[in-house]
C-alpha cells in the first residue's frame, strides 16, 4: 500500500455501521493495484447523525466518492445534487461520485444481485419472488428484477404502508405485478412463498446484533425446488440459510451481489471495469 499511495492519489470511503466487517476495502484496492490505479478504499464507521458531516467531507476533501450502506442508504439521497434515474425510484443509494464537488448518488444493489444470480445459473426471468425487507436494498431489488422482467414480486416487511407509495411508483414503471404485506402475516408468507421461484432476505435479520435470529419462524416454507438467498454476507451462512440449506433448497449468500454491485461502483468512479474474476479468486 505505501508503494501506491502518492500525492495524487484519490480517497473513496465507506461509510456504514457496523462496518468493520467488511471485505469492500479489500476488494477495491485490490483491484486498483492490480489494474495500477492510483485510487485508495478505506472504512469509516458512520452511522445518520454523522452521515451529514461525512457527505460534506467528501466535497472538502476532494474525494472521488463513497460506498454507503446500512444505516445511511435512504437519509443520503437528502445530500445530492443529483440521483441517477434507478436511485431516484429507489429512493435510496449505495453509491457517490463526485464530480468537481457535485455528487451524484447511484444504486448498484439491484444490478449486482442480478448479476450475481446469473454467475450462479439461477434464472428467475418470467418468474415469482418473494421478497423480505422494503428498505434500500430490497427497493434496488425489486426494481432491477422488475426492469429485467421477472413476472411478479411479493414483499414482506414490518411497516407495508409505509412503503405502499413506493411500490406503486416501481409497478407505473415497470411492467411487473408488486405487492407489499405484513411481514407479521405468516400465513399469506407462506402462501406466497409456495407459489415463488425464489425467497430473498434483504432486512438485516441474520447479521450482527441479530445473527442469532432469522426471518423465517416456519421451516416448512422452504422445499428443495426454491432459491433461498441472504444478501448477509457476514455471516457467510446465516442461520436462515442454514435452515434452508437442510431442507435441500439451493442457497446463495450476500457475497456474489457485493462482488458484482462493488465492480458497478468501481466502474462509475474510475471508468474501467473490475477485473471480478481476479478478485473473486482472491477474495471468495
Amino acid at each position: 500500500m505505501a508503494e501506491r499511495i502518492t500525492g495524487k492519489t484519490e480517497l473513496i470511503g465507506l461509510f456504514a455501521t457496523p462496518i468493520r466487517h467488511s471485505i469492500s476495502p479489500q476488494m477495491h484496492n485490490e483491484a486498483f493495484q492490480r489494474l495500477q490505479l492510483d485510487y485508495a478504499y478505506l472504512a469509516f464507521e458512520v452511522g445518520q447523525e454523522q452521515l451529514p458531516s461525512a457527505i460534506q467531507s467528501i466535497k472538502t476533501l476532494g474525494m472521488r466518492g463513497a460506498n454507503l450502506s446500512m444505516p445511511n442508504k435512504q437519509l443520503a439521497c437528502h445530500y445530492m445534487d443529483y440521483l441517477s434515474p434507478a436511485a431516484k425510484l429507489a429512493g435510496a443509494i449505495n453509491t457517490i461520485v463526485n464530480d468537481n464537488g457535485v455528487l451524484t448518488g447511484h444504486i448498484t444493489d439491484g444490478t449486482g444481485f442480478m448479476s450475481g444470480l446469473l454467475q450462479e445459473g439461477i434464472q428467475i426471468i418470467g418468474k415469482k419472488m418473494t421478497l423480505l425487507g422494503a428498505g434500500g436494498a430490497a427497493t434496488a431489488i425489486c426494481i432491477q428484477a422488475a426492469l429485467d422482467g421477472v413476472s411478479s414480486i411479493a414483499i414482506f416487511d414490518r411497516y407495508p404502508e409505509k412503503y405502499k407509495e413506493k411500490i406503486a411508483t416501481i409497478k407505473n414503471e415497470t411492467n411487473c405485478t408488486i405487492q407489499i404485506y405484513d411481514l407479521a402475516d405468516s400465513a399469506k408468507l407462506h402462501l406466497e412463498v409456495k407459489n415463488s421461484a425464489i425467497l430473498v432476505n434483504a432486512t438485516n435479520v441474520g447479521m450482527k446484533p441479530l445473527e442469532n435470529e432469522t426471518p423465517i419462524h416456519d421451516r416448512s416454507i422452504f422445499r428443495k425446488d426454491l432459491v433461498v438467498v441472504d444478501v448477509i454476507y457476514t455471516p457467510r451462512e446465516t442461520i436462515m440459510l442454514k435452515q434452508a440449506r437442510e431442507a435441500g433448497c439451493q442457497t446463495l449468500n450476500g457475497l456474489g451481489m457485493l462482488l458484482w454491485q462493488g465492480a458497478a461502483a468501481f466502474q462509475l468512479w474510475t471508468g474501467k471495469e473490475m477485473p471480478v474474476a481476479e478478485i473473486k479468486e482472491l477474495l471468495f
